[in-house]
């Protein structure tokens, strides 16, 4: 999938160079033969603050666009995930934010299976669904918190 292929290529590009890459949506288009807005989706869905990135933009000049992979410990990590989960979550949202911890080996393989499974719409199918995603959220807050 092309998506896939630009986010690889971003990381790679962001290893080199120790976690801050900035680049040039057109050049990057035109190097691998697809449409700057491909570019700008790959890095809005996937290099979002939730996942450990910060973004800036910059207008005029030929712009550019500026990647920095955040550095924190365990619990700077943590509480960033405490403090982004807000008032109400949604389910694809979770598991998204449950991915970049096990990525980042803050959850084990089995923590997150089971942390997914606790916060599905599944395990909340009790719960009215106009509920679910603040129930998840506190769910959730309070699984990073027993990670801290």
């Amino acid at each position: 999938m092309l998506a896939d292929m630009i986010a690889r290529m971003i990381e790679e590009m962001l290893n080199e160079g120790d976690g801050t890459l900035e680049l040039q949506r057109n050049e990057m288009a035109s190097r691998i033969g697809c449409v700057p807005s491909q570019i700008s989706y790959v890095i809005s869905s996937r290099f979002t603050p939730e996942r450990g990135y910060v973004i800036e933009s910059r207008r005029g000049g030929g712009g550019c666009i500026r990647i920095v992979r955040k550095q924190m410990n365990r619990d700077e990590y943590l509480m960033h995930f405490f403090c982004a989960i807000g008032d109400e979550i949604e389910e694809a949202e979770a598991n998204a934010y449950l991915k970049n911890l096990a990525d980042h080996a803050l959850l084990s393989d089995h923590g997150y299976r089971v942390a997914r499974a606790a916060l599905s719409n599944a395990a909340l199918a009790s719960v009215i669904p106009s509920q679910r995603n603040r129930l998840r959220a506190e769910i959730f807050k309070q699984m990073a918190l027993a990670l801290m």
